[in-house]
């Protein structure tokens, strides 16, 4: 039994904001062609993402949302819902399997059948708030994972994990007043969207950084901040939302990790999981924009999952 899923879709590639727009189906592409060219794709278990349901979608985001967003898709062309947000025809059928993809990964994890997984999917999710699309995202895949693992599994705690450039507003959003759930992040500040730096809850572990920040800083965030609110927090199953654009060389931000950062991180959360006496783990791709080093930190993050 390989200990690592890999779960996408063709859907995913559908998705489009048009031209020049750095969200675009050329990640996957490059993510899938390094996977190959690292050899990894014969040390993984592949799955097809499924379309998650309403029931799935509902315990986030609220039908009269999910309604609006199925009337907003264009017959043809862009539709666009803010200057960074647009909607092509195939949008809703790329944000449903985003979604399914990390309720299958918490099903096969809970079931035993893998260890962890990771999922390569778009649109990213983790700027979806529980009513509104924005930040390239429209459904709040991590989120709709970890509702999944409460509500379907019957655990007790999870926690998210998000070390993207960006705040995750839309999963602080959704999980500031849930006490089961963690969020331990770090985010470029001041920057896009412009929150998490004043979050008061007590289950909201943001980490707001400047630009500028490096491996030996974020890891002394992750040693000294992070691990310990996790441990505190005894998590059952541990969800990143596996934002790859605080690497030096992705522009979208101004950051300057590199993949033995990711690598380092991984490996923390890894042995904070099992030291909770669970490895669950399932990881899901938010932003990452520079398609050479998102391609080479997710292959480096995967490969950590995967003990190789």
């Amino acid at each position: 039994m390989t200990s690592t899923a890999f779960i996408t879709h063709r859907d995913c590639w559908l998705h489009d904001m048009g031209s020049f727009h750095p969200e675009c189906p050329d990640r996957l592409a490059a993510i899938n062609d390094r996977l190959i060219a690292a050899g990894l794709d014969l040390y993984l278990s592949f799955y097809d993402a499924p379309l998650a349901t309403v029931e799935q979608v509902g315990r986030v985001h609220p039908q009269t949302y999910f309604d609006e967003l199925l009337a907003a898709v264009p017959e043809h062309g862009i539709r666009h819902l803010d200057p960074d947000t647009a909607m092509s025809p195939n949008t809703m059928k790329a944000a449903l399997r985003s979604a399914g993809a990390g309720v299958l990964a918490t099903d096969l994890v809970m079931k035993g059948e893998i260890e962890n997984a990771f999922c390569a999917i778009r649109p990213p999710g983790h700027h979806a708030e529980i009513a509104k699309a924005m930040g390239f995202c429209f459904l709040n895949n991590v989120a709709i994972a970890a509702r999944h693992a409460l509500e379907t599994h019957g655990l007790e705690r999870v926690a998210v994990v998000d070390f993207d450039v960006h705040h995750g507003n839309g999963t602080e959003d959704i999980f500031k007043d849930d006490p089961r759930v963690m969020m331990v992040s770090i985010f470029q500040h001041p920057f896009f969207p412009y929150s998490g730096a004043d979050c008061k809850a007590p289950n909201m572990v943001n980490v707001p950084v400047s630009a500028g920040l490096r491996g030996d800083a974020f890891r002394q965030i992750v040693s000294e901040v992070w691990i310990p609110a996790l441990r505190k927090h005894n998590p059952q199953m541990i969800f990143f939302s596996a934002g790859f654009d605080a690497h030096y060389e992705d522009d979208m931000g101004s950051c300057g990790l590199v993949e033995a950062d990711y690598v380092w991180a991984t490996e923390q959360i890894k042995a904070l999981a099992a030291e909770c006496g669970h490895k669950r783990i399932v990881s899901l791709l938010e932003g990452g924009y520079s398609l050479s080093s998102l391609a080479r930190s997710v292959v480096a993050h995967i490969k950590s999952l995967a003990d190789l």
